[in-house]
């Protein structure tokens, strides 16, 4: 929906509400992966299977639902989908979250990029001034953390960039398989082709697979939760709300991590990386507002 388009007054009121708590719900997604006592990919595992059952359901209200079997575009949705939470569940685990989260989010930086090859669709300048922006920013905020507050800093921020070229790829891949299906089959189908790739990574790794304590499921569920209602909450708020809006409000999610990761784990955040994490948001949002032209 364009921003002439866009509902006003009350009718934005529940579309922003929505957004708002979507994008704060994917914030806790970091300290839940933290409390879920298994390894990194067995907490994507959880968090993917845990969600299929609602998932399902979701799908058979969408024509062919879950009966039909995927196309080739859901398969690598789920392929890259995997890699995605493989990648960043481990930088989670390895460095602060706030460098992981606020890294993470320059996924919408590189799935311009990413497109801007595949598909011609070229950027304006001002998007390329964004970009610069927030690799300068992700750089001063890598640069910047207290080493003993993470196991790795260096290996987990690179791990979290890397996320943010995955989610590119998951993205894409979506974008193509949603052409030919809705949004929930899309959904279900790549969901269900991540889970096992994540336990064969689980299992792969060595890691523990089952969570050691109550509070280890609840953060499962929590996981889940997350993965349903949180991207369900933005997906449906997106198209109700400008886009100008809607880039900015989502950006929540690094602040909500960031604070909850100060307030559980005490990861208090050093001044470069405050002035990194600024500046890396805010190249996000420039690079966002770029117009795309598609070349002939």
């Amino acid at each position: 929906m364009s921003e002439g388009a866009a509902p006003t007054g009350g009718h934005r009121a529940l579309p922003f509400i929505a957004l708002v708590l979507g994008a704060c719900a994917i914030g806790f997604a970091p300290i839940f992966v933290r409390m879920t006592d298994t390894g990194p990919a067995a907490a994507g595992f959880w968090r993917l299977f845990l969600a299929l059952p609602v998932l399902a359901l979701m799908a058979l209200r969408d024509g062919k639902g879950a009966m039909t079997p995927p196309g080739r575009m859901m398969l690598l949705a789920g392929l890259f989908f995997a890699l995605d939470l493989s990648f960043w569940h481990y930088g989670v685990k390895l460095t602060s979250v706030a460098n992981a989260t606020v890294l993470t989010n320059l996924s919408p930086v590189v799935v311009t990029t990413v497109a801007w090859f595949l598909f011609r669709e070229r950027p304006a300048r001002i998007f390329i001034a964004g970009l610069t922006v927030a690799l300068i920013g992700a750089g001063i905020m890598a640069g910047g953390a207290d080493a003993s507050q993470a196991i790795n800093a260096p290996l987990g921020d690179a791990l979290s960039l890397a996320t943010a070229l995955w989610y590119a790829f998951y993205f894409i891949a979506m974008r193509s398989a949603r052409q030919g299906a809705g949004a929930s089959r899309a959904m279900f189908w790549s969901t269900a082709v991540s889970t096992p790739i994540l336990l064969g990574v689980a299992l792969a790794f060595g890691e523990q697979i089952m969570p050691g304590s109550g509070a280890g499921w609840l953060a499962c569920v929590g996981l889940a939760v997350v993965h349903i209602a949180g991207q369900g909450s933005i997906a449906w708020a997106l198209g109700r709300l400008p886009a100008s809006t809607a880039s900015v409000v989502v950006l929540a999610q690094p602040v909500v991590a960031a604070v909850a990761g100060w307030i559980l784990f005490s990861e208090i955040l050093t001044p470069l990386q405050m002035v990194g994490g600024v500046l890396t948001l805010a190249g996000v949002v420039i690079a966002q507002r770029a117009p795309v032209q598609r070349a002939q």
